[in-house]
């Protein structure tokens, strides 16, 4: 059966800006379309963190008892379904079953069923600045910077969900000499440099070696032995897949408090852009379209503008044109990553029928891609 639902996403952090969940949200037409992409999802479900399952507009009822659910997986109630003759005949079945529950759209003043324990509780800040009446971990939802999240914990958040630490974040600087020892690098690989002279660029920082060793032999990169030096990376590897590593290392030298939030959404748009990108595109373009991704949000990770990083890095003309203008046989693919990360669906839709693509590609690649995004976590 040809699946019509698509999923969207955002992680869940706590008070240090640390990802603790991520929160799946299944756009559907009803119930019974949503149990079935999901249950064709389990060998892909991303388990590095908990998973907080949004039905979308949907009413939860007895039907969801269909799906296998992984776990790790905390299945939303909406606070307004609470009434619901379904969804109050669904609450024991989850009870009975051992699955977890969240409740979002809480409102002071809402009428709990009792004998429910809300391990967390999602409340628009918008709204309700203040957690006030919360039967559970209060997450902050609607947060529009980096400075309405600082308000929200300090009012009693005890965390939020959304992309809001992509935005009010301090402004652009010259590129720090960590980061530009890594763009030396990566230009010195792009360029087929001496084995000689990238060692000794390596040398000069032994924590750099470790941490692009640690990736290399990480469970994402399937290697059938574990890479001793970087003399040995070239030989087994090649120049072209020490670039990707090497690009990923750039995205993850950040310091800043948000940084693990954006970093896992970074390296999650570069697989996911990889994934789709393989019925479209040779080997070769398909690490750069995963290049495209990861560096989509550099620029904010390393507090510097996009231009400056680009001047720097000298990147093939697809990857700029995307990263700088939305141009380009790269832009679509970051246009559909970016669209993942939204609440509202219709954007997704939208650019997946353009690309003439599946929900289920759409689904499967964006898990994937996060529970790659997730195992290169330290």
């Amino acid at each position: 059966m040809s699946q019509t639902t698509l999923l969207t996403r955002e992680p869940v952090v706590n008070k240090s800006r640390a990802i603790t969940a991520n929160r799946l949200i299944a756009h559907g037409p009803n119930i019974a379309a949503v149990v079935d992409t999901l249950n064709s999802l389990k060998e892909d479900w991303p388990s590095h963190h908990p998973v907080f399952v949004s039905l979308g507009r949907l009413v939860p009822t007895p039907d969801i008892m269909n799906w296998s659910v992984p776990g790790n997986t905390m299945l939303e109630i909406p606070a307004q379904a609470l009434a619901h003759p379904q969804t109050i005949a669904l609450l024991p079945q989850l009870q009975q079953a051992g699955i977890s529950m969240c409740l979002t759209w809480f409102v002071r003043g809402t009428a709990l069923p009792p004998g429910v324990d809300w391990r967390f509780v999602l409340i628009d800040a918008r709204k309700h600045p203040a957690p006030a009446g919360s039967p559970g971990l209060s997450l902050a939802w609607g947060l529009a910077d980096v400075a309405a999240f600082r308000q929200a914990v300090g009012a009693g958040y005890d965390g939020a969900s959304g992309w809001f630490f992509l935005h009010g974040n301090p402004p652009a600087k010259e590129l720090s000499p960590g980061h530009a020892q890594i763009v030396r690098l990566l230009n010195l690989v792009r360029n087929n440099g001496e084995i000689k002279d990238i060692e000794a660029v390596l040398k000069q920082d032994v924590a750099l070696s470790y941490k692009l060793l640690r990736y290399i032999n990480s469970a994402g990169f399937g290697l059938m032995c574990e890479i001793q030096s970087f003399r040995h990376a070239v030989s087994i590897l090649g120049y072209s897949n020490l670039n990707k590593w090497l690009s990923l290392l750039l995205v993850t030298a950040s310091r800043d408090p948000s940084a693990p939030a954006m970093m896992q959404t970074a390296i999650a748009r570069g697989r996911f852009m990889e994934e789709i990108g393989g019925g479209f595109f040779d080997k070769s373009e398909r690490d750069n379209l995963f290049i495209t991704g990861a560096f989509s949000l550099l620029h904010v990770l390393l507090g510097t503008s996009m231009q400056a990083l680009l001047d720097e890095m000298h990147l093939p003309a697809a990857v700029s044109d995307a990263l700088l203008h939305d141009e380009g046989e790269f832009a679509p693919f970051l246009k559909l990553a970016r669209h993942c990360e939204s609440f509202d669906s219709s954007g997704l839709a939208k650019a997946v029928a353009e690309l003439h693509l599946a929900p289920e590609q759409i689904n499967r690649a964006q898990l994937t891609a996060l529970g790659f995004a997730d195992s290169l976590q330290a």
